[in-house]
């Protein structure tokens, strides 16, 4: 495998505003995904059945 040079346990600092605002970001898409796939689910079984 390729040798890489990184050392992770010597990072300096982290950047958690930045954590947060991705996390809330992923779970709002999360949300807003399963309620756009519950919703398309609703509407094939009315007008597929």
């Amino acid at each position: 495998m390729a040798e890489h040079d990184v050392t992770y346990g010597q990072a300096s600092g982290n950047d958690y505003p930045e954590h947060e605002r991705t996390y809330k970001a992923f779970v709002t898409l999360t949300k807003w995904g399963i309620i756009i796939v519950a919703a398309l689910l609703v509407l094939m079984a009315i007008f597929l059945v």
